[in-house]
């Protein structure tokens, strides 16, 4: 039996039915910084969205793998089930792989493709600022103490790990701004964090 090729929007339904719609606003919000700090560089528009819907996969409930890293569980997700119904050139099909396996900040193996280096980058930004806050919290446990020291250690790191000029830039603006709330925050709780 040969199956049906898939669409770009049959990974985005499947990303919604598998991920929810967290993982669908983290994808698009992470498509608008790819835009945003890769203007200067060259990507395949096609490879970079479909890596961008499909880098988390390995997370998602139906897809875990007890002791296999989200970002490698995610390649192995796309390269059995997916891979051999995208319409992708071989050297296509390679970038995608390598882009979602190292997208995730704490893998520090050096990026080939600018696409990957973009999908790092671009979800490294996604852990700093107001929406890292926002994630952490929102993500748990019910113990604002745990999640003001995960916070914490995304923000130190993250810091320093950026590389593409406008990533650095918005990085900067989302530290500080990341700093001053978790400020107010330890002054609100009067200082129990």
């Amino acid at each position: 039996m040969i199956e049906t090729q898939l669409t770009l929007d049959d990974v985005i339904q499947m990303t919604l039915q598998a991920g929810e719609n967290w993982a669908l606003a983290h994808a698009k919000r992470l498509l608008e910084l790819i835009k945003r700090i890769g203007v200067d560089l060259n990507y395949d528009p096609q490879v970079m969205e479909l890596a961008t819907y499909m880098h988390d996969w390995g997370a998602f409930p139906s897809y875990i793998k007890k002791d296999v890293e989200h970002a490698v569980r995610s390649r192995q997700v796309v390269e059995m089930e997916i891979l051999p119904r995208l319409d992708l050139t071989p050297a296509q099909k390679t970038i995608l792989l390598e882009a979602i396996e190292l997208h995730d900040y704490r893998d520090t193996r050096p990026t080939n493709s600018n696409e990957a280096l973009l999908l790092r980058e671009a979800d490294m930004l996604e852990f700093i600022g107001m929406i890292g806050i926002a994630r952490d919290f929102a993500r748990g446990p019910r113990d604002l103490k745990a999640c003001y020291r995960r916070v914490l250690d995304r923000l130190y790191g993250i810091q320093g790990r950026f590389t593409l000029p406008r990533a650095r830039e918005i990085a900067q603006a989302r530290f500080e701004r990341m700093e001053q709330a978790l400020q107010w925050l330890n002054e609100e709780s009067f200082g129990l964090f």
